[in-house]
Parts: C-alpha cells; sequence; structure tokens
C-alpha cells in the first residue's frame, strides 16, 4: 500500500494523492503514525458492497440454522454463559 505524509497534503493538496491512488489505497502518515487511509469512490463501493453481501449472508446462515433446529435459546444471559463454558470444557 501507498504512503504519503499529511504534510504533503497540506502543502501540495489532495492532487498529491492522484498519483498514488492509482495504485490502489493510500495511507496517510501523520506523526510518523498510519493514520487514514485514502481510497477511490470504486473501490469504496466495492467494500460497501462486499460488506453488504457478508451480512445478508450471515443473515441467511442464521436462518438455515433456525430451520434446521440448530438454535438453542436461553432464559438470560447467565444460561448461555454457562453454556458457553460448559462447551469450552469439553
Amino acid at each position: 500500500m501507498r504512503t504519503i505524509a499529511a504534510q504533503d497534503i497540506k502543502r501540495k493538496g489532495i492532487s498529491s494523492v492522484d498519483e498514488a491512488l492509482k495504485e490502489g489505497p493510500v495511507h496517510v502518515i501523520k506523526n510518523n503514525r498510519p493514520q487514514y487511509v485514502i481510497l477511490s469512490e470504486e473501490r469504496y463501493a466495492d467494500l460497501l458492497n462486499a460488506e453488504e453481501e457478508a451480512y445478508r449472508a450471515r443473515i441467511r446462515t442464521s436462518l438455515e440454522d433456525l430451520k434446521a433446529g440448530r438454535i438453542r435459546r436461553f432464559k438470560n444471559a447467565n444460561e448461555l454463559l454457562k453454556a458457553l463454558d460448559e462447551e469450552d470444557v469439553d
């Protein structure tokens, strides 16, 4: 991933990022540490779409588990925690 100093952006403007963005996301370094990541609009949209697809896949899987009877219900959080502790022992 390409990097650029925040000071360079301050001095030269956003055009200093344009060339680096052609190669992918750009880390912006501030106080000698990565602070931000700049993405192209296309890459950002791709990430949002991938996140939405993953969310829908998790929901579909949960519904399939429910239909297949692979879901256990607990009366309260303490019961859930106890069941999780018992699974860790096994």
